[in-house]
């Protein structure tokens, strides 16, 4: 194991992330933390020599389509379900003065 993370470093990430630990949750987040940093630095052991960095696991693309409406104007149908209706639109009441 060769990253320590020392207590003031607890306390300081205790403090960032407004935690409130008692001593027994102290030891256990330090000990977490060092395993972290030490899985961290097994993987950066690891040879990426020609691999291409990636931003996901499988391959993605993006599915572009036109934006084409379908539906129409539809806003007279849309309207005769309105109880009240003004120059083409719903009539709300009102919510503040």
């Amino acid at each position: 194991m060769a990253n320590v993370i020392s207590d003031e470093t607890i306390e300081y990430v205790g403090i960032l992330s407004k935690l409130k630990l008692d001593d027994a949750e102290k030891e256990q987040a330090k000990k977490d933390l060092e395993e972290m940093l030490d899985y961290i630095d097994q993987l950066g052991e690891l040879d990426t020599e020609g691999v291409e960095p990636m931003s996901h696991v499988h391959p993605v693309s993006n599915r572009f389509r036109e934006d084409v409406v379908t539906n129409g104007d539809e806003r007279e149908k849309i309207l005769k379900n309105a109880p009240e209706e003004r120059d083409g639109a719903f009539v709300v009441p009102r919510t503040f003065d």
